[in-house]
């Protein structure tokens, strides 16, 4: 059995073929699939989604693509406390996604802002959560070391093995999907080969991170077993040693 830690399912690009897909996964042993949310206006749709299939688990988080350029701390507000409305419900696991991004043209110090002030909440109501970081290591290690007892998963993780084991003994997995299918991808590749399976979590990040040779071409979790055994190559390790440790870190995380 696999879980995907971390796809848009509730994206436009499978309103065409939403059911089909989640019917294979079933076929595949894809047990659980957690859909983080990015966007407040996008919460809705998360919960009608998840309402409707049991395999599916959530999380709301805003997102620092979505964070708006002209926010005022009152809109950051107004948004956190629309937020704190999902928090509460049963299939909610976790806060996110949310995080730093260094390659939009967003204040790092907005983005701390509200990164942070989403910190807070998961602690306050004992979450998870689930970041999103490009380029942005140190900024995170800051943030995180304001809240010492936070937790999760850093998703789509890129980095060296040393940046891998900074995060995991803070108390964050870290989310593998494609990346580790492309040969010029040697620094994550590397690392994966290193660090402990404990640490880890399947993903696809569907419909983005397309696996080496379907770039392009819309991310499925249906690729999930092929991440799998990518993973098991790199670590020349048993695929399914592989998935049950994996299964096991996402329930211990998310407390499902």
């Amino acid at each position: 059995m696999l879980v995907d830690s971390h796809c848009h399912l509730d994206f436009a690009a499978f309103d065409n073929d939403r059911d089909f897909i989640l019917a294979r996964c079933r076929d595949l042993n894809i047990e659980r699939i957690l859909v983080p949310g990015v966007a407040a206006e996008q919460w809705p749709k998360v919960v009608e989604l998840v309402n409707a299939e049991e395999q599916l688990l959530f999380a709301v988080g805003i997102h620092p693509w979505w964070i708006e350029a002209n926010w005022t701390d009152k809109d950051v507000t107004g948004e956190l406390v629309k937020l704190e409305e999902y928090l509460v419900h049963d299939d909610c696991v976790a806060v996110g996604e949310c995080g730093l991004d260094a390659n939009i043209d967003r204040a790092m110090a907005m983005q701390q802002q509200v990164l942070e002030q989403q910190l807070t909440l998961a602690d306050r109501f004992d979450k998870p959560v689930i970041l999103h970081s490009v380029k942005s290591h140190n900024p995170l290690l800051q943030s995180l070391k304001r809240f010492p007892n936070a937790r999760g998963v850093v998703h789509a993780f890129t980095g060296s093995y040393q940046q891998g084991m900074d995060l995991w003994k803070r108390g964050f997995y870290l989310g593998i999907g494609g990346v580790i299918t492309y040969e010029r991808a040697a620094k994550t590749r590397d690392a994966v080969t290193r660090l402990p399976a404990e640490a880890l979590l399947l993903e696809t990040d569907a419909p983005d991170m397309p696996l080496a040779g379907k770039q392009g071409e819309r991310n499925s979790p249906l690729v999930l077993p092929d991440i799998l055994q990518a993973l098991a190559e790199l670590r020349d390790d048993s695929p399914d040693v592989l998935a049950r440790i994996t299964r096991e870190n996402f329930r211990h995380l998310f407390q499902v």
